[in-house]
């Protein structure tokens, strides 16, 4: 473990955290539903950042898991460290913040977490952290502006009626009409959609919870099957990962 075992995790404002997540995060985005914040510091200076909040649709989401309250569950929606942090990080951060929410939300009794696989990987991190698989589909929700950026669904979804440069100052919602319409969007644009896989995975702070899962735990040898394995937004196998002692 090494140096990983003298990160200090703590709560830090919204303010630090998504500046530090525009920064360092692969998509250069916040999610608005974060309001949860936990810092990573080592050598008293922050390395990496945990967000978790609400799900954007949670009536979709607390069906998971039967007998959910309405506040008895979390996303964790963002992840950001740097290359700083040393190897085994990114697992006890979460560890430590698992153990936080523990101690300070007792209410809370799962967490749920996805992975994008077509920008980033397949949640190696949640695998070394305990989480389980529930989920793996194919992923069409993510596109490509010509200018280089990307653009999820969900957050033209989330956010319709803000005023978007790339539509020439119109709104999703002034676009598609009052409707969700992605393909619209992608057409209007001239973007790509980008092709690959979404994974989801669930924590269980109170393991009782789990008999209540209604979703099937998937081995994690199914992501090679389906050719899901992503490291750093390459493709590669698990197989592969643990030859090349990569993962």
């Amino acid at each position: 473990m090494g140096r990983a075992k003298e990160i200090i995790v703590k709560v830090i404002t919204s303010k630090i955290a998504n500046a530090f997540i525009k920064k360092v995060h692969y998509s250069g985005k916040v999610v608005s539903n974060s309001n949860l914040h936990f810092g990573c510091f080592l050598d008293k200076q922050l390395h990496g950042v945990m967000s978790y909040g609400s799900p954007l649709d949670k009536n979709k989401v607390l069906p998971t898991v039967k007998d959910t309250g309405w506040n008895e569950m979390i996303e964790l929606n963002r992840m950001a460290f740097d290359s700083y942090l040393p190897k085994y990080s990114e697992s006890r951060c979460i560890a430590i913040s698992i153990k936080l929410i523990k101690k300070n939300a007792p209410q809370i009794k799962w967490i749920l977490s996805f992975s994008d696989g077509t920008q980033c990987g397949d949640g190696t991190i949640y695998r070394a952290s305990g989480f389980k698989l529930i989920g793996i589909k194919e992923n069409y929700n993510l596109c490509k502006l010509p200018n280089g950026d990307t653009i999820h669904k969900m957050t033209l979804e989330s956010s319709p009626n803000v005023k978007r440069k790339e539509l020439n100052n119109i709104s999703y919602y002034d676009l598609t009409k009052g409707k969700y319409n992605f393909k619209k969007y992608v057409e209007k644009t001239k973007s790509i959609i980008l092709r690959g896989y979404q994974l989801k995975y669930i924590y269980f702070i109170d393991k009782k919870m789990e008999s209540n899962l209604t979703k099937p735990i998937i081995p994690f040898s199914e992501i090679d099957k389906i050719g899901a394995g992503m490291y750093k937004g390459e493709k590669i196998t698990l197989k592969e990962r643990k030859e090349n002692k990569r993962d």
